[in-house]
């Protein structure tokens, strides 16, 4: 009897397979970016678009760093960054879409949380921040530049620096994990990371 459990995992797998190769950038996407032409020669050299156990987590967390620290323009700014980084271009383009217009909200209040932790804001202002600016109106503006402002700000470096690291974590043991199960699949047994540094997507 086939288990409903595998069957609707497998369901799950092939869904979110489709959907990273229908947002996967392409090399002939990357190519027409106008914001990539002057570095365009670079960004499409094949060794950014190799998938190895190096450059696949290093572009996730590349892509974690930008899509955090950077609002407008992450996926150019992940190409051109993983230059010198050696990224995966595709994987770092692909993590920026964790910030989306559904997501986005909840990170920004994530980030002020974290920086108003770090900045002891709610230490020196008691009450919740937020719910005293709206019960005075005249002081928003003053409350928005000198509380949130630096408060996010320093939200969103620590969280891309944490999001970066864990980003490369996970990537690193997804990617063991996967070449694992293909080992396994394929009746080779125990397999060493090392021996399979480059695949290629299916």
């Amino acid at each position: 009897m086939a288990d409903p459990r595998g069957d609707d995992d497998r369901r799950l797998g092939a869904r979110a397979l489709r959907w990273i190769r229908a947002n996967l950038p392409t090399r002939e996407s990357m190519e027409a970016n106008r914001f990539l032409r002057p570095v365009a020669h670079r960004v499409l050299a094949p060794e950014l678009w190799r998938f190895t156990r190096r450059s696949v987590p290093r572009g996730v967390a590349l892509g974690m760093f930008t899509g955090i620290l950077i609002p407008l323009g992450q996926i150019p700014a992940s190409a051109v960054l993983a230059l010198p980084l050696r990224a995966n271009v595709p994987a770092a383009a692909l993590t920026t879409f964790f910030t989306n217009p559904i997501t986005t909200p909840l990170l920004f209040i994530l980030y002020y949380k974290v920086g108003a932790w770090l900045l002891h804001i709610d230490r020196v202002v008691p009450g919740d921040p937020i719910g005293d600016a709206v019960a005075a109106p005249p002081g928003w503006l003053e409350w928005l530049v000198a509380e949130v402002g630096p408060a996010t700000a320093l939200g969103m470096v620590v969280c891309s620096v944490i999001g970066a690291v864990l980003g490369y974590a996970i990537a690193a043991l997804g990617w063991r994990w996967w070449i694992g199960t293909k080992w396994k699949r394929r009746g080779h047994g125990k397999f060493n990371a090392g021996s399979t540094d480059s695949v290629r997507p299916e």
